[in-house]
């Protein structure tokens, strides 16, 4: 084998990635993917009877049925910002969180959003805000998305009221 014929294969392999490269090209101008994308929303009518498509929940027997060793499972979530010894992380420590107003404690810089909620940490209130912070307390400085499965948050809840001293 001579240099002529390796700098053909090195040439036949250049050119097939030039190949590559420009119908790649061409494919991105043709056909856009991204994470900007769109999703298509599909109205769907509710039906008679359903109450608009709002499922009602019975918070308090989906927490008076809780289970707390799932709960103290499920709050490793959100330990990592929140502690339940008394003391504040990222996030108010968590002890006796159930019935103190939302905002109140004084040692932990809340947002405006939080400060000015102006109503009570309930059961209700809490499996709400577990659900989706942001959308229950817009503004919040609150990141986390939320726990999608309402056991898990009944289950979290009585947790909560398990700790609080």
């Amino acid at each position: 084998m001579n240099t002529m014929e390796i700098t053909k294969f090195v040439g036949a392999i250049c050119g097939s990635l030039l190949v590559f490269l420009l119908i790649h090209m061409a494919a991105g101008a043709i056909f856009h993917v991204g994470t900007d994308a769109t999703s298509f929303v599909v109205p769907v009518e509710a039906a008679e009877g359903d109450g608009g498509g709002a499922e009602q929940v019975d918070v308090a027997a989906l927490v008076a049925a809780a289970d707390v060793a799932k709960g103290e499972a499920v709050f490793k979530k959100c330990a990592a910002c929140h502690k339940i010894d008394n003391t504040n992380a990222v996030g108010p420590h968590l002890n006796g969180v159930v019935g103190r107003p939302i905002g109140s404690l004084g040692d932990f810089t809340y947002s405006d959003a939080m400060k000015s909620h102006g109503d009570d940490w309930t059961p209700d209130n809490l499996f709400h805000f577990l659900a989706n912070p942001k959308k229950f307390t817009p503004g919040t400085k609150m990141s986390f998305a939320g726990l999608p499965k309402d056991e898990d948050r009944a289950n979290v809840i009585a947790y909560l009221e398990a700790h609080a001293q």
